[in-house]
């Protein structure tokens, strides 16, 4: 059984970067089985992926985050990160990590989300 455990702040300041960490158990990192994500959900609205990275340490980010995003892994402590540049109160979501699996449907490329980190609350005020 994978588990996740997410730390960070919970609020941010604007123009601030947001940095979470994930916390992997039951799967290490490198080893090639999952893909290691980032999804948030902003207040009445659906879920958004923000990007992952693979075991090898290849990433790929949402094209609407992509200029905003880093995600990073440190395999010693079995973690991946995540960063966020100049938060506005748009990015106030909640936070989660996932181990994924990537799917490839003809031209298109999913990440089915298997094992769920606890959801973490970021607030950034206005």
């Amino acid at each position: 059984q994978v588990q996740l455990q997410e730390s960070g702040p919970g609020l941010v300041k604007p123009s601030q970067t947001l940095s979470l960490t994930c916390t992997v158990s039951g799967a290490s990192i490198p080893t090639g089985y999952y893909y290691w994500s980032w999804i948030r959900q902003p207040p009445g609205k659906g879920l958004e992926w923000m990007g992952v990275i693979s075991y090898s340490g290849s990433t790929y980010y949402s094209p609407s985050l992509k200029s905003r995003t880093s995600i990073a892994r440190d395999t010693s402590k079995n973690q991946f990160t995540l960063q966020l540049v100049s938060v506005t109160p748009e990015d106030t979501a909640v936070y989660y990590c996932a181990a994924s699996k990537r799917l490839k449907l003809g031209v298109t490329t999913m990440y089915r989300c298997d094992y769920w980190g606890q959801e973490t609350q970021l607030t950034v005020p206005s």
